[in-house]
C-alpha cells in the first residue's frame, strides 16, 4: 500500500529529525523510532486530496499520518516538537537540530492543516450538492469521529536530550573558533587595507619624485644657461671697464648689477627647493621601510591564518569523534536504562511477594 500511494503523491516539503513515538504502556515515555536522524516529509494525494507526513527509516514507514484539520503540532521546547495521531493511537515526537528546522516544520504543519480543512470543506460541499449520489464520506474525517481524546505529552527532554549539555558545549567550541577565524581575517583586512594605503602613498611618492627629478633637470639646465649668462655679462663689464673711456654709462652699470642680484636670488631659490626634495627622498625611504614592515606583518598574519585552518581541521575531526562518542552513550545509556526499568520492576515483584508473606 505505502509503495502505491508514494507512486501518486508529490513532495512539498521535507527536514530531517529524529523522530520518537509514545510508549504505548506508559503513555509518558520516549521511545526512539529511528537510530539517527531521518527524512520526514510532507506528500500531497492530488488524487483523494490528502495531505501526509511520510518518514521512511531504512525499508520501514516510521511516520505514515494523515493530516486532519485536528491535529495540533506543539513546541515542547527549543527543538522538539509533537502531535497526536488518532489514527495510530500514538503521539509522534521530532527532535530537531537547530530551532529554526522546528519553526519552519511548525508553519509548514500549520499550512499542511489549514490546506486539509479547505480540502475537507470543498469535500462537505461537493457532498451536499451530490446528495442522491451514496458518497462515503472521507476516511480522515470517520477516523476523527471515532478518535479517541488527543493525549498529551510533556516532551522527552528531561529523559532522551539530556545530552543538550553536550550540544551547547559544542556550539560553544564552534562559536570560539568562528570567533578565531574572524579575528584573523580582520587582522588580514587590516593589513591589507594598512598595505593598500601605503603602496597608494608610495606611487603618489614616486609620481611626485619623478616630477621633482625632472624639473630639477630642467631646473640645472636653467642654473646652467643663467651662470653662462653671468659670466659673459661680467665678461662684458671687465671689458667695458678695462676700455676706459668707451665704457658704458652708469645706468647700463646698475641694470647690469641689478640682473646680477636677481639672477643669485633665483639660485638660491633654487638650491633651496632641491634641498627640499633631497629631504623629501628619506621620507619616501621611510615609506618603504614601512611598507616592507606592512608586508612582513601580512605574511605572519597569512602563516597565523594557516595555523588556525590546521586547529579547524582538528577540531572538527575531535567534534565528530565526541559527537559519535555522544551517540555511543546515548546508547549505552538507554540500554542500561532498559535494564534498570526490569531490575526495578523485579524489585517491585519481590516485595510485594514479601509483603503478602509477611501478612500470611
Amino acid at each position: 500500500m505505502f509503495p502505491h500511494h508514494r507512486e501518486r503523491e508529490q513532495p512539498i516539503f521535507s527536514t530531517r529529525a529524529h523522530v520518537f513515538q509514545i510508549d504505548p504502556a506508559t503513555k509518558r515515555n520516549w521511545i526512539p523510532a529511528s537510530k539517527h536522524a531521518v527524512a520526514v516529509s510532507f506528500f500531497f494525494d492530488s488524487n483523494r486530496n490528502v495531505y501526509r507526513i511520510i518518514s521512511v527509516g531504512g525499508t520501514k514507514a516510521i511516520i505514515n499520518c494523515i493530516v486532519t484539520p485536528s491535529m495540533t503540532f506543539t513546541k515542547t521546547s527549543q527543538k522538539f516538537g509533537q502531535w497526536a495521531d488518532s489514527r495510530a493511537n500514538t503521539v509522534y515526537g521530532l527532535g530537531f537540530a537547530t530551532e529554526q528546522q522546528l519553526h519552519q516544520f511548525s508553519e509548514k504543519f500549520k499550512e499542511v492543516k489549514d490546506a486539509a480543512r479547505l480540502a475537507r470543506e470543498k469535500s462537505q460541499d461537493k457532498e451536499l450538492a451530490n446528495t442522491a449520489l451514496s458518497i462515503a464520506a472521507p476516511q480522515d474525517l470517520s477516523d476523527d469521529l471515532q478518535s479517541p481524546p488527543v493525549m498529551c505529552v510533556n516532551g522527552p527532554e528531561d529523559k532522551l536530550f539530556r545530552s543538550q549539555s553536550a550540544d551547547i558545549t559544542l556550539s560553544s567550541e564552534k562559536e570560539r573558533i568562528k570567533k578565531m577565524l574572524s579575528e584573523g581575517s580582520i587582522c588580514e583586512m587590516n593589513l591589507e587595507a594598512e598595505l593598500f594605503t601605503l603602496q597608494d602613498s608610495n606611487s603618489k611618492l614616486v609620481a611626485a619624485l619623478h616630477e621633482a627629478n625632472a624639473n630639477v633637470e630642467q631646473w640645472k639646465k636653467q642654473l646652467l644657461a643663467y651662470q653662462e649668462e653671468t659670466e659673459r655679462l661680467r665678461e662684458q663689464v671687465a671689458d667695458l671697464e678695462a676700455h676706459g673711456g668707451h665704457g658704458p654709462s652708469d645706468l647700463l652699470k646698475d641694470e647690469l648689477t641689478q640682473s646680477l642680484e636677481e639672477l643669485e636670488a633665483l639660485l638660491k631659490a633654487k638650491d633651496e627647493e632641491i634641498h627640499i626634495l633631497q629631504s623629501k627622498k628619506s621620507d619616501y625611504h621611510e615609506l618603504e621601510r614601512d611598507r616592507d614592515q606592512a608586508i612582513h606583518r601580512l605574511r605572519e598574519c597569512e602563516m597565523r591564518n594557516s595555523d588556525l585552518e590546521r586547529r579547524i581541521q582538528n577540531t572538527e575531526q575531535n567534534l565528530s569523534n565526541s559527537l559519535e562518542d555522544r551517540d555511543r552513550l546515548d546508547t549505552e545509556l538507554q540500554r542500561a536504562i532498559e535494564i534498570l526499568d526490569i531490575k526495578i520492576f523485579d524489585l517491585n515483584d519481590l516485595r510485594q511477594s514479601l509483603v503478602k508473606l509477611m501478612d500470611k
